[in-house]
């Protein structure tokens, strides 16, 4: 591009300094409806439009006097001239579907979960991992959105370029048995169908659970050192006991084994 630039200069050439700038524009989803290019180029000579092509024309324009005559003084040059702004729309045309098809694939890839501290906390909605930003959350009750006792949060961005959003609805004053007529519903910009996630416990993900987990294991510690700490008390009293009392008698035990056994 940038030797195709200077060999226009060169046609223009002067001991003042000019800028040249040419833009590139793609657009996806409206050429049908509007009969509008899917490509289009426009070449600026301080700043002023000076050419023009696109995808639909095949061709390209002069959009000033001096470019009408450069176009009509050298036929051969100009020929190169849309040609070359030919390949150009065609490689960009396919850098931009490029774009976009890993675009709608980072978008249709979110991860929407309900989330809660604890149990007088409200319940929060977390979808993250979606892109572009254009997205909406809200709740609803018997399929009717409700605002009140909900918070909306802000779109925020990720580490990777997508980006997450969450909404809180306090269920302070619900019953548990109404839980189930209220979903939280995320929409995502050019994407058809929304995700609906129904409100469950079932569903909540929550710090509480780890620390049920962590229940029978501390149960059963803490019944083994006790065991471990009663047979040293025992031992220790037995110890005691016996150096108390050197010339002690024999236990019932001893005397009940000789009545047993008289020859031992």
């Amino acid at each position: 591009m940038k030797s195709f630039l200077l060999l226009l200069f060169c046609h223009f050439s002067s001991p003042v300094k000019h800028s040249m700038k040419v833009f590139f524009t793609a657009s996806s989803g409206v050429q049908e409806s509007h009969n509008f290019p899917e490509v289009v180029a426009v070449m600026l000579v301080d700043d002023v439009v000076v050419g023009y092509c696109d995808s639909r024309i095949k061709t390209a324009l002069p959009k000033q006097d001096w470019m009408e005559k450069l176009r009509d003084g050298d036929p051969k040059f100009w020929k190169w001239y849309t040609g070359e702004c030919t390949v150009h729309q065609q490689v960009f045309r396919d850098d931009f579907l490029s774009l976009k098809k890993h675009l709608n694939h980072t978008g249709n890839l979110p991860s929407v979960s309900l989330l809660q501290k604890s149990p007088s906390s409200p319940v929060s909605c977390h979808a993250t991992g979606f892109y572009p930003d254009s997205a909406m959350m809200f709740w609803r009750k018997d399929g009717e959105e409700i605002h009140e006792n909900v918070d909306h949060g802000e779109i925020l961005p990720n580490h990777d370029g997508s980006f997450q959003m969450s909404s809180d609805l306090n269920l302070s004053s619900v019953p548990p048995e109404d839980w189930r007529r209220y979903d939280c519903v995320f929409h995502l910009s050019g994407v058809k169908d929304d995700i609906v996630t129904k409100l469950g416990r079932a569903v909540i993900r929550t710090n509480r659970e780890k620390a049920s987990d962590m229940t029978i294991p501390i149960t059963a510690a803490v019944t083994v050192l006790a065991v471990i700490l009663m047979s040293a008390i025992g031992v220790i009293v037995y110890r005691k006991r016996r150096a108390e009392c050197p010339p002690c008698p024999l236990d019932e035990s001893s005397e009940l084994s000789e009545k047993l056994n008289p020859e031992t």
